[in-house]
């Protein structure tokens, strides 16, 4: 039976495995979409409208933003960032489901938002503080300076984990994709997902009625 496409939305400080497991959920199932974000800044060499964002002037932006054309908006460092609504109710209409690899605030207004009962949210938590700090230096791509500063900042991030639905800790990575899997397929069965069950109830009424 046909289904609505759900939001999912995962969040997590930086290094806990979030981007990761994102890219594993899109290599798992070829329908899955992932949200693209409008944004103000200029594109970078190799960048295309449309893949990595889709890129606008300011007061496009912000027309969006007046039309209610965006689910979730934010400011960073003199930029516009935020997430078009249009692409995502094509999606659900068309039974795919869409995934969001934001920060807890720009979850919280999606939540909020007109499509919120067709949000499920998990957050990711690191094994301990100390992983955390190793992963992000096995990077390789940070300096001590913005190491640190992730590590301040996954402090404030951690204290929203209760705001969502699922929470994982991240202490093995096939495990945790395991679990993300196992919630995403029973999120896609609730009946409010499956609109064409009630004709179907109806059906299984009419052959009864003709036994």
């Amino acid at each position: 039976m046909a289904r609505k496409g759900l939001l999912l939305i995962l969040s997590s400080p930086s290094g806990a495995g979030k981007s990761t497991l994102t890219r594993r959920l899109m290599g798992w199932d070829a329908t899955m979409r992932f949200s693209v974000s409008a944004t103000t800044r200029a594109p970078r060499p190799g960048e295309e409208d449309g893949r990595e964002y889709f890129f606008r002037s300011r007061a496009e932006f912000e027309a969006m933003v007046d039309a209610d054309q965006m689910l979730e908006h934010a400011e960073v460092f003199g930029n516009r960032y935020g997430t078009p609504r249009g692409p995502v109710e094509a999606n659900m209409r068309e039974g795919c489901d869409t995934v969001f690899d934001i920060d807890w605030q720009g979850g919280q207004q999606i939540r909020n938002s007109a499509l919120g009962r067709d949000v499920v949210s998990i957050f990711v938590l690191p094994p301990s503080i100390a992983e955390l700090d190793r992963r992000l230096r096995g990077r390789g791509q940070d300096s001590d300076e913005v190491i640190a500063g992730r590590m301040a900042k996954s402090r404030d991030e951690i204290s929203h984990w209760a705001e969502y639905d699922y929470v994982l800790v991240n202490d093995d990575l096939d495990a945790t994709f395991a679990r993300l899997t196992t919630i995403l397929e029973a999120e896609r069965l609730r009946r409010d997902r499956q609109p064409g069950l009630s004709d179907f109830v109806r059906g299984l009424n009419r052959e009864f009625e003709t036994r």
